[in-house]
């Protein structure tokens, strides 16, 4: 475990000098340019070992998917093993502000979705791994992710080099801004569709204003067709073996309409009383119909992750897909300590809560006989990017919109002030967390080819699904 203490809180009634001061004061613990540091320890854990070891509360029959989605790419592996990056970063300099973080800040858990208001922004949306800890290590796996990505879109390193600075900078620039603000306008602070609109050139808008119609498409109706089908008169969940089943082993909530309704039942309305009172109400509109397990994403993949079809009324027209994904420790918790949350569902929730500028409408939590869970919309406007297809410059501007995402997030549950302070005016802490991404993307490198090593020799089993 990390010796490294966290600083106090400071209290409410400093002033905002008093906040910038504190954190400037920091760098003689920790200086800026010591954030570039990276070399491999002699006693750095094997990261397949670190990988198997992730792998044992998992679903057996999915690990293999899980290597094989991590084996087609360096990003992908990156995406695959935020365990092995935690277990790095507890070994690098940080300033000792602590924040609610999301613990695994690549460059793919970033992008558009709906408020409950059904506005599109850009923001964080995934956090299994969130905890309190160190807002460095957020920036540090967002600016890895960076370069490791860039590589794969064939930029060159001087290229990649100007995309995390840049980046970096519209971090420290916001966070310099908020510094400045009164807390409520920091709270309310978003980046929507519209903003986004108007800072990209003509052909951008226009290509992003055809991805926002598809994003309207993306809900409970707009996928119903596709994922369900009628049989004996009644719709259930279609299969798509091995990544969407109707299952029934040990552990796993089964899926069928014959299975005990009453169980199911159970942990649907301990999920429901984490709800506000309204939306009670408005769930309470819809019927169970069926569920089905899904496989999802690239590092969740072998955690139990289910979707539930309900209905409301009888004409087969009104459906409804919630996710519900299982929730373990998160991979922080061997460095900065266990959740104040009991069920690690809550842990996710609450975390999301703090950190995103609005969440999704459903958002909850609850507990199966074995694991924590927590449960949202599927696919509620949801709009990723694809990283691959990028320009330059499209890339240039996703990355800075995700810096961006992360400072308002940084900002909501930390102390903006004491973060500028730290962070200063200069492009000094920019350049070093440059220096430490392309080290980093050097080492995600040599362990993509251990993945790959291990896989031929037949250490560990992959299966390519796509």
């Amino acid at each position: 475990m990390s010796k490294i203490e966290f600083v106090e809180a400071m209290p409410n009634s400093a002033t905002r000098a008093e906040r910038y001061a504190a954190g400037k004061a920091l760098r003689s613990k920790a200086p800026r340019t010591n954030q570039g540091e990276w070399s491999l320890a002699a006693d750095r854990p094997d990261p397949i070992s670190l990988l198997e070891e992730s792998n044992r509360s998992r679903v057996p029959e999915l690990v293999p998917i899980r290597y094989g989605r991590m084996s087609l790419s360096p990003f992908a592996f990156l995406r695959g093993s935020a365990v092995v990056m935690a277990s790095d970063l507890a070994k690098t300099p940080i300033s000792g502000i602590k924040v609610q973080i999301c613990g695994d800040a690549h460059l793919s858990n970033f992008g558009f979705y709906a408020t409950p208001e059904r506005n599109l922004i850009f923001d964080v949306n995934d956090f299994d791994e969130t905890l309190p800890g160190p807002w460095e290590w957020d920036l540090k796996r967002l600016a890895a992710s960076i370069v490791v990505a860039g590589r794969q879109n064939g930029y060159t390193a001087q290229e990649n080099r100007q995309s995390v600075v840049s980046s970096i900078q519209e971090y420290r620039t916001l966070m310099h801004s908020m510094a400045n603000m009164q807390v409520l306008p920091v709270w309310y602070l978003h980046l929507d569709m519209t903003e986004v609109l108007g800072m990209v050139k003509r052909k951008e808008r226009e290509q992003l204003q055809r991805q926002e119609k598809k994003a309207v498409r993306s809900t409970s109706l707009g996928v119903f067709p596709k994922m369900t089908e009628k049989v004996n008169g009644q719709y259930r969940i279609r299969d798509e073996p091995p990544l969407i089943v109707h299952v029934g082993s040990e552990g796993d909530i089964k899926g069928s309409q014959e299975y005990d309704a009453e169980r199911i039942k159970e942990y649907f309305n301990a999920y429901i009383q984490t709800l506000q009172d309204n939306r009670r109400v408005l769930l309470s509109k819809y019927d169970f119909v069926d569920i089905a397990r899904k496989v999802v994403g690239v590092g969740s993949v072998g955690t139990r992750t289910w979707v539930m079809l309900l209905m409301a009324g009888g004409d087969g027209d009104d459906p409804l897909f919630l996710q519900i994904k299982e929730a373990d420790a998160s991979v922080l918790e061997p460095y900065w300590g266990k959740s104040a949350y009991a069920n690690h569902g809550e842990r996710v929730v609450q975390g999301q809560r703090l950190m995103q500028e609005a969440s999704d409408l459903f958002l909850g939590w609850t507990h199966s006989e074995q694991v924590d869970l927590y449960m949202r919309q599927l696919r509620d406007m949801k709009l990723s990017e694809d990283i691959t297809t990028m320009t330059k410059s499209e890339f240039d501007q996703y990355a800075r919109w995700c810096a961006m995402a992360l400072a308002r997030a940084h900002a909501r549950c930390g102390d903006p002030g004491q973060i500028s302070g730290y962070l200063g005016s200069s492009d000094l802490f920019d350049q070093a967390i440059a220096l430490f991404a392309e080290a980093y993307a050097d080492q995600t490198d040599r362990d993509y080819m251990a993945l790959k090593t291990a896989i031929k020799e037949g250490r560990i089993k992959a299966e390519v699904d796509v």
